[in-house]
Parts: C-alpha cells; structure tokens; sequence
C-alpha cells in the first residue's frame, strides 16, 4: 500500500472568511491541534515582520512534536538565514524555497528572466540546504509554466539539495486527467523526480481538487496539500474523507489520527471563521487554556520557575526574572502557585517602570438597550489627552477609547478579572496581557470598581510597552 503524506496549509494561508486576522494565542492553538492528527508537515507563513513573526515561529515550533515545522524562506540568502534562525529550534525543521516560475510571475515579483531565476533559485536551494537537513522546493505557479523552463528549475533545485518537489496549480484548475498527465510529463521528463518526495497543492476553484490530487497521486506524487481554513484549496477534511472510505481499495493510506481529526478541524474553523464584534478588535475566539499540571511549591527552584515563566509566553531579563522569584517565594510559602497566581506574580513584580500614562478620569455610559461608551482621560507628561470608545462592552469601550489616545492597537492576548476580597465592597482585579511586535507585556490592576481596575490593568501593560520602545507613543 502507498503512503500519502498530508502537509497543511492552513496557517501559512491568510484566512479568506475571517472578520479578522487570527491572533498569536489561536495560531499556536491550532498549530497544536493540527500536530496531534501526526500529520507529515504544517506550514507557517513567511516572515514579514522578523521580531513579531519569529517569536511566533518559535512558539509553534516548540508546540509542535509530531509533524514537520515549513517554513517558507525570502527570496534572497539573507532571507533564507532568517528563516532558519526562527525555525532552527524546531524537532523536524523543513525550509522552503517557494518560487513563481511563469514567465508574467517570475518578472513581476522577482523582476527576474528566466536565465536569472534558475541561478536564484540554485543559489537559494544551496543555502537552505547548508543550514537544514530537509528542503522543499516549491513551484508556486507551475502550471502555468513554461513546460520547458519548469523542468530546468526542478531540475536546479534537486541538484542544489531540494529533499522535495511540490507543483502547484494555482490558475483557475486544471481537470483531473490534465493535472495526471502534468504530473507525469513532469516526471517523465525530470527522471531525479523519481528519488525525490513529490506534492501537489491544487485550487478548488473548480471544486476539483480532491480529484486532481487523486490523479496526482496515480501519477506518482506522494505529498498532498490540503487546508481547514481556506476555500480554495483542497479541504484537509475532504481528502481524509475519501482515504477512509476508499484508500484501502485504491492501495492508499496515511498516518492520519481520524479519531482526532474532527476535533481538530472543527476547532481550527472555529477560530478562523469566528465572528468578532462589530465594534471590537478585541474579541477572541478561544480561551486560554490553563496548565493544570503547573503546580510550583516552595522547594521549586529558580530554573524550574523561570521555565513555568517562558511556558505562560513571557520573556523576561535576568533582573526581571531574579523579582519574579523573589515574589513568587513569598506567595510560595503559604500555598502552591498554579498559573493564575504565577501570571499575576509576573504583572506586578517584572518590567516596573515610570508610568508615561498615568489616569486622570473616565466616564463610562452602558446598559442593555445602548451601545456602551467610554470617555477617557490621561495624563502624559503633566498634560492630559482624552479619547472616546465605542464597543461592545464597558471594558472594551475603555480599551479602544485608550488607543484613540495613543494612535496604536495592540494585540489583547488575555484579559482576567477576579476578586481579591469578598462582601459588597469587594476589591477586583484585573490582569491584562498585551502583545507588541510579538512579545508579551502583562498589568495588573485592583480597584472596587472592576471597570476601574481593568483599566489600570491596561495602562500598566502599556507603560512598559512604551518603556521598551523608548517613549515613542
């Protein structure tokens, strides 16, 4: 029996029916769900922006056990060392040099001739595959190719390293029985094709792709595409659907977990179709999942701490570390810290900095038949600067009437509320967690008014963002 090696896509696809774009929590939520189906890869987007986009290849890649981390590199040799910096660490690590190869693609986004993108393209494969074991050469327009040129480029990329050949029709479909013969051609006419992993990823616009995939396969390809996010392309679900019900009858089989898969597709939709609010930026689609097994005591030590500190998604200074210890043995000789605790410890003990913003007053207007609205005012250098929100709730409306003020939106990776004394005029407590060019900035703020307290929260996050970025805002 043949085995089809499944790489999703799914990630490495901007999400078509999304309201907006996922954040870093749902992404590496969903890299983790698609790692339990052990599927043969998972595909990330290239880097565009390196700091924010390399702390997220990071995370996925230390998230990911089971299958293969790709990621696409740039087009140039400095390109390709980003992409291997940010993917290094990964357990199965995999670079690819995805590359136009129509004469109309290779002109427009690489500005290039023929003769001078198979000497890119050599040049590209050389340097990935002198930094990683595995690399993909990937054809992004291939079947609208020159048939000729094609080959060469293939051809250039297995001399230059390429473990694996992916083709794409990325045109409007090609029919079943054309993408078989395209195939062939192909190997036929590059017999290195025959020692090489070859893939396909095929558009659905012509709701064909499972076919053409199928016709792939007979024709040698081994490595299929497949997606939960984007219309597209071939669904990931559509394709494991037929080698259920009939791999064993066409001697094709994969080491696809399909006791997991609806699970794991489901969530993936889930998030990327999501509806966020009309009014806000702030919704997410998942919440966070606690670490029952994150129990720290007494006796944990400083490296034990350090490491629970990096699992919540903070990177902290040794200075900054050494406080959270500090604070963190207080608390630790009463009781046990679990992750809650841990992330409130790091809110109040890391990263304590001069406020640049500090509040002056709000005024917040809500209820059940109106549109909540807030109206914020702060204090930046002895001079006071106000915003007007409009969201979905109180909180929210606060948040965006704060960024109104300050001309920036940062990414809410979580926002906790809980009380902290008990009785009518209990004291609340917020704990807000920001995400600037990737990085993780927590707060924390009490108040007996909630509202109040979360946002404290929100500017102690921001101070230190600010802080860190030399006072820009």
């Amino acid at each position: 029996m043949k085995t089809l090696f499944i790489s999703d896509v799914t990630l490495r696809q901007e999400p078509k029916g999304s309201d907006a774009l996922l954040s870093f929590r749902e992404k590496l939520e969903i890299a983790r769900s698609l790692d339990r189906l052990r599927l043969y890869s998972v595909e990330l987007p290239a880097i565009r922006n390196e700091k924010a986009d390399a702390l997220l290849i990071k995370s996925v890649a230390s998230a990911v056990k089971q299958s293969r981390i790709v990621l696409p590199v740039g087009l140039s040799p400095e390109g390709v060392e980003t992409a291997w910096n940010a993917i290094s660490e990964a357990k199965h690590p995999c670079l690819q040099v995805c590359v136009p190869t129509s004469t109309a693609q290779m002109e427009y986004i690489c500005h290039k001739k023929p003769d001078k993108m198979l000497l890119l393209i050599e040049e590209l494969v050389k340097k990935a595959k002198s930094l990683c074991k595995e690399v993909e050469f990937c054809a992004d327009d291939a079947t609208r190719s020159d048939p000729d040129f094609l080959y060469h480029a293939i051809e250039t990329a297995i001399s230059a390293g390429a473990d694996v050949v992916t083709l794409c029709d990325s045109a409007n479909g090609m029919l079943p029985v054309e993408f078989g013969a395209f195939i062939q051609d192909a190997y036929a006419h590059v017999p290195a094709m025959k020692d090489k992993l070859v893939g396909v990823q095929c558009t659905d616009a012509l709701r064909l792709a499972a076919a053409c995939s199928l016709a792939a396969v007979g024709a040698g390809a081994s490595l299929i595409k497949a997606t939960t996010g984007d219309d597209a392309l071939l669904s990931l679900e559509t394709f494991a659907g037929i080698l259920r019900a009939r791999g064993m009858d066409m001697g094709f089989g994969s080491d696809l977990v399909m006791t997991e898969l609806g699970r794991a597709v489901g969530q993936a939709r889930w998030m990327i179709s999501t509806k966020r609010g009309g009014n806000s930026p702030y919704d997410n689609s998942i919440q966070r999942q606690m670490a029952e097994d994150m129990r720290l005591s007494s006796e944990s030590t400083l490296p034990e701490v350090s490491a629970a500190v990096r699992k919540l998604g903070y990177e902290l200074s040794e200075e900054d570390t050494a406080k959270v210890f500090a604070a963190f043995g207080r608390i630790a000789d009463k009781k046990s810290v679990g992750e809650k605790e841990l992330d409130t410890i790091v809110a109040s003990a890391a990263l304590q900095v001069l406020p640049t913003y500090t509040l002056e007053s709000y005024v917040i207007n809500s209820g059940n038949i109106i549109t909540a609205t807030a109206h914020i005012k702060l204090l930046k250098q002895g001079k006071t600067q106000q915003g007007f929100g409009l969201g979905d709730g109180p909180i929210d409306a606060a948040f965006l009437a704060i960024e109104q003020i300050i001309g920036h939106h940062y990414e809410l990776d979580d926002f906790q509320i809980q009380s902290v004394t008990e009785g009518r005029e209990a004291m609340g407590s917020a704990l807000v967690r920001l995400r600037a060019e990737g990085k993780l900035y927590s707060g924390r703020g009490i108040s007996t008014d909630i509202i109040g307290a979360s946002i404290h929260a929100y500017l102690n996050a921001l101070n230190k963002i600010v802080y860190e970025e030399g006072g820009r805002q």
